[in-house]
This record gives structure tokens, sequence and C-alpha cells, in this order.
């Protein structure tokens, strides 16, 4: 039977988290710890004394959902319980938690992209920063995973890893520069998804050939212009589907369509014009209108998940280092976003929303559908 609210499919899902403690020292269980952190979050707790806070002062509403025979743990607790979780397990009981929560549309646009936890860089113990690879669909507006690298140029390595924990069959994927592979591409294909994927210079003679080829091979075209914050943005997108001129086309698995953007920017109090071509490989065969507003679709993971991390949660100003605190907490991040984004009651911003979970009780459990 399919669990009826939020907190009973968190609980079928990360009951699955081994927890790390020995036996003799569990006074708090796991999903109690949890639980609480989750909730913390909504409420816009952003450390673990303030985590701790909350909890202390709705231990009352806590234990109409789960036990806390011994109240609640302290900050220090609930620091070294969250930090000493397997991080590879819990994200990908995050990314089962998605899968079962989330039904995506047929042709849903899902973009792969990275980000750097900037406080999590720990100099005293020689330790670089988190670096996390992240899906978002924009159709839903949710997140709907993570994977940590070693490091930024490990990227390459972790996307074929996150996306085979997704479920992406029947979606679209988008990805830069970095996860413009031919395994990838491959990969993609066998999972029945679709792919649009950044081509740049560092690709050497696939690069200059698909420049080349907009010079001569008839493409069709499409104008598209945004006026926003000052800013005129003209995008225009030319799209070729007959491949026939390309050296490569076979080695890139289900390849129909190489496509260019043109961005044209224009800052008007400063007068400044400023262009920039872009080049993409793609599985699918569509209007150039189509490939205009997917491409273009790709920044929201930039716009609405790594923006929302750093101003609503305040990710980058994060100092949480120790063992695995910070991925940890960032999936934390990530669950409450989406639960916040997923209560649709009030049409008010997530800093608003957070705020009214903080002081009404009923609100909080409006979000968390219990």
């Amino acid at each position: 039977m399919e669990p009826k609210n939020h907190l009973e499919k968190l609980s079928s899902i990360f009951s699955e988290l081994e927890d790390p403690r020995i036996d003799r020292t569990k006074l708090y269980p796991l999903m109690e710890i949890i639980f609480l952190t989750i909730n913390g979050v909504i409420s816009g707790c952003q450390s673990w004394d303030e985590i701790a806070d909350f909890g202390e002062a709705k231990l009352d509403w806590l234990k109409q959902y789960l036990p806390y025979a011994n109240g609640v743990p302290s900050h220090d607790t609930i620091n070294r319980v969250i930090s000493r979780i397997d991080y590879r397990c819990f994200e990908e009981q995050f990314i089962c938690w998605t899968n079962v929560l989330l039904q995506l549309p047929d042709g849903a646009l899902i973009s792969i992209d990275g980000k750097t936890l900037r406080g999590s860089i720990d100099r005293h113990h020689n330790k670089a920063a988190i670096h996390l690879v992240n899906a978002w669909c924009n159709d839903v507006q949710l997140s709907l995973g993570q994977y940590r690298t070693a490091d930024k140029s490990n990227e390459i390595r972790a996307i074929p890893k996150l996306l085979d924990l997704l479920s992406i069959e029947g979606s679209i994927i988008t990805i830069d520069a970095m996860g413009c592979q031919k395994n990838i591409a491959e990969q993609i294909i066998d999972h029945k998804a679709d792919y649009i994927l950044a081509l740049k210079a560092n690709q050497g003679e696939l690069f200059e050939e698909v420049c080349k080829l907009f010079e001569f091979v008839p493409a069709t075209y499409h104008k598209q212009v945004q006026k926003d914050h000052g800013r005129i943005e003209s995008r225009h997108c030319w799209v070729i589907t007959d491949l026939s001129w390309m050296l490569e086309t076979s080695q890139w698995k289900g390849l129909k369509t190489v496509i260019k953007i043109q961005a044209d920017r224009e800052v008007l109090a400063r007068g400044e014009m400023n262009s920039e071509n872009r080049y993409y490989l793609s599985s699918l065969d569509r209007s150039a209108a189509f490939f205009n507003e997917a491409i273009r679709g790709h920044w929201a993971i930039e716009n609405r998940l790594h923006w929302s991390m750093d101003m609503v949660f305040g990710e980058d100003l994060s100092r949480k280092r120790s063992k695995n605190a910070a991925q940890n907490f960032a999936i934390i991040r990530k669950i409450a976003q989406n639960l916040l984004k997923m209560e649709t009651s009030k049409n008010i911003s997530l800093n608003r929303k957070m705020r009214l979970a903080a002081m009404q009780d009923k609100y909080r459990q409006k979000i968390l559908r219990i």
C-alpha cells in the first residue's frame, strides 16, 4: 500500500539507512533525528543549534508523529549523527524518495549540472570543497537527486552514476559541455530517454566540424526575444537535421540534430552589447522553436536550484565540514525545498513559506501532508 503522506514516505524510504551509531548510544532513533532536522530546515533553521532550539520549542508537536521518548537531542548529537550517515546511501535514498514521489510528464526536461559547496572547504585539514552533481526537473520545479564527486573534474564519472539512479525513461536530459561524452549519450538512449548536450571547443575536430556545418548546410531558424531587468536578450536558434556531412555521426548513439544558439544581450542603461555562440548535439528531431526554449530551460537549474540553495537556505555560507555533514545537509535542504514547493495552497515565496512553517504548526502539517 502506498504511504498516505510525506512522513510515511520519508520513513519508509529512509528506514533503509544504516544507523552509524553503536547500539548502546542510540538514545534518539535515527528517524527522529532526520524528521526533526527536516522540519527545522523547513522552518528556516540553518545551524545545528537552531534545529535543536526548534525541537525544544516544538517537542509536543513532534510527539504527535514520532515517540521522542527521550526528548530532542542536543545540537552536538544532531551534528554527530547527520555527519556520520553514509552519504552515498543517503544520496541513493533521496533519489529513491523522489522517484516514488514524482510522476514526471512524458518529455520532462531534466537538467544535470554541478555545484561546489564553497563553505565546505577545510584548509586546516587540507580538505577541498565538496562538489555535487545535481539533477533538476524544470517541468515540476523540483530537485531529483545529487551525487558527490571528488572534485569538479570528476563530473564525467559522476554523471553516468547519477543517471543510473534516476528514473529518466521518456525524459529529455540536458547537460553542459562536461557531460558531452559518447558513453553518456549512449547511456541516455539505452535508458529510453533523449539528450541535448552542450558542445565546446574541447571536443576538437567535432566542434570545428559542427561550426562549419552551419556555414553551408540548410537549417531551420527561430528567434526569441526577452526583455527583463534592463536587458534585452535575443536568442537565435538554427537546427540542422542533415548530418550526412558529418564524419562522427555514427559514433554518437541516437544523434539526429545539431543546434546553434546565438545569444545577443544588450544592457540598456550602459548601452553594452555582447554576443555568444553555443553549439549542441541532440537525439531529438524537433523544431528550432522547441530547442530554443529547451536549451534556455536548462539554466533553470542555476536560477531555481543553485540560487535557491544559496540565497534561501544559506548553502554557500554554511560552514558544515565535519565528516559527511556538508553533503548530507545538502540533501536535507533539497528535501525541504521540494516539500515547500509542493505545497501550493499559498502562492508565496519560499522565504514566506518557511516563516509561516516556523510560526504555524498547521501550515507545517500542510507542507508534510500529515
